[in-house]
């Protein structure tokens, strides 16, 4: 079966910090540029960071940068999101996804992804 598993979320307060997981089970990453999403209660799905299949190259959403740092280990089969200086407004689920590679995925922010994860909640509060 082939899919995305996101771990890491969790209640956090303010300014704290969670690193997210996402690890592909039933076929590897390694062809694959990965997303990052998230949607809050009431609103839209958005993308807020993409990778490169090879890592080399990376985008965030002007909300989260300088905040989030996206990786990856293909060695692990895992893509991870770090996430700092966390702020009410992160509060939402967020999922990961896989693009097949082309050079333009990164630029527009991972499109048309072809497997999802089910999702983590994050919740920033005090």
């Amino acid at each position: 079966q082939l899919q995305l598993v996101e771990s890491g979320g969790g209640l956090v307060q303010p300014g704290g910090s969670l690193r997210l997981s996402c690890t592909a089970s039933g076929f590897t990453l390694d062809n694959y540029d990965i997303g990052w999403f998230r949607q809050a209660p009431g609103k839209e799905r958005e993308g807020i960071s993409c990778i490169g299949s090879e890592g080399g190259s990376t985008n965030y959403a002007d909300s989260v940068k300088g905040r989030f740092t996206i990786s990856r280990d293909n060695a692990k089969n895992t893509v991870y999101l770090q996430m700092n200086s966390l702020k009410p407004e992160d509060t939402a689920i967020y999922y990961c996804a896989a693009v097949t590679h082309r050079f333009f995925t990164v630029q527009f922010m991972c499109p048309s992804p072809r497997y999802w994860g089910q999702g983590t909640q994050v919740s920033v509060s005090s």
